[in-house]
């Protein structure tokens, strides 16, 4: 019988990580495990600073692994996307300021490729797609940045389950954090969870530029932007000054939502950002008792909409509780229902960019 990822999980859960009080599995750095006939192969994300420390973990994970029947090799590396965090206490960092110059649209350091998550209204789940889409990116192996644009209400910090406020080592440069195999960053990180983010629009782009600018992002395949809702400053900024790759417009099926849908669309067209495509969400409920499939908000609304414009329809996102409860909880549903549905729903999205080449 050919060995199965949950045996290479269930071996990797014995192991432990020092100092942590947790295993490989539960600590979330056992990544990008590939199983092709006898051969199994897998990554330990750590802090770069940690090297030595945790080779011998590698080392009882690689042989904990062999160890599986029908496993003849096994190949597991140490890997670090992030920057090492810096000794001593952190200077002071303020986020938010006006906007500097700049001519044209420019690259991130280290960034390949910047793909935009955006909405035409609020409430669509937008937030929810990007922090998925960029998990499941990261659990294919790929190195993945999250940056949560949407400085007036931030909802990534929750929805990653990632709270400490970021560190600086000169007072300039921001050392993002990690969550879930994904380099993220949020305006929502610097701020208590109920504090108000009270700045006209010039303080929101310089704030924008910071985050892209300043932050250390080191080498990336990819970093999603979880755009605020609408067509404004954020957007705007975003497309002017950097080279975006392409945008993806996520919509629920209802008409009031496709009409704001459409005027995003109409938007990243009007500022020469290609769209990738659009994405249903909220698409269909299905009873867990009964299974009778209930179009509670429309459906195939944003499908049409899509083949009306041209553009590719990446897929449908069913309307689940726990989707919502994985969010809440502070792991996206690649996370904590990996063989759900709506978990292949979202794998789907994120393997559709990679066999395409835009990831």
């Amino acid at each position: 019988m050919p060995v199965t990822r949950d045996a290479v999980i269930e071996a990797l859960s014995a192991i432990a990580v020092p100092g942590r009080g947790q295993n490989l599995v539960e600590a979330d750095m056992a990544r990008a495990i590939t199983i092709e006939g006898g051969t199994v192969k897998f990554v330990i994300e750590i802090d770069p600073a940690e090297a030595d420390r945790m080779e011998p973990v590698r080392a009882k994970a690689e042989a904990a692994v062999k160890a599986l029947r029908s496993v003849e090799t096994v190949s597991a590396i140490l890997t670090a996307h992030g920057p090492a965090a810096p000794k001593g206490p952190a200077p002071s960092l303020k986020v938010g300021r006006h906007p500097t110059p700049s001519s044209g649209p420019a690259p991130v350091a280290g960034v390949k490729r910047i793909i935009a998550v955006g909405s035409g209204k609020g409430g669509v789940g937008k937030s929810t797609v990007a922090s998925n889409l960029a998990v499941a990116l990261a659990q294919a192996g790929k190195k993945v940045g999250l940056l949560d644009a949407d400085i007036y209400g931030p909802s990534q910090p929750r929805m990653m389950g990632a709270h400490d406020r970021p560190k600086s080592p000169d007072g300039k440069t921001i050392l993002p954090l990690r969550a879930h195999g994904v380099t993220f960053m949020s305006i929502g990180l610097m701020l208590k969870e109920d504090e108000a983010v009270v700045w006209r629009g010039p303080m929101l782009m310089g704030a924008l530029q910071q985050m892209m600018g300043q932050v250390q992002w080191g080498e990336l395949d990819v970093l999603i932007v979880d755009l605020p809702p609408g067509t404004g400053d954020v957007q705007l900024t975003l497309s002017q000054k950097y080279e975006i790759t392409g945008a993806v417009v996520v919509s629920t099926p209802q008409d009031v939502a496709l009409l704001d849908a459409r005027k995003a669309l109409d938007m990243f067209n009007k500022t020469k950002t290609p769209v990738l495509g659009l994405i249903e969400n909220m698409s269909a409920y299905i009873c867990p008792e009964c299974g009778h499939e209930a179009h509670i908000f429309g459906h195939g609304g944003t499908r049409a909409d899509a083949e009306k414009h041209g553009l590719p329809f990446l897929g449908e996102i069913p309307l689940d509780i726990e989707i919502r409860l994985a969010g809440d909880g502070g792991a996206p549903l690649v996370v904590t229902a990996p063989d759900s549905k709506e978990a292949e729903a979202f794998r789907a999205v994120s393997e559709r960019f990679i066999s395409s080449g835009l990831v």
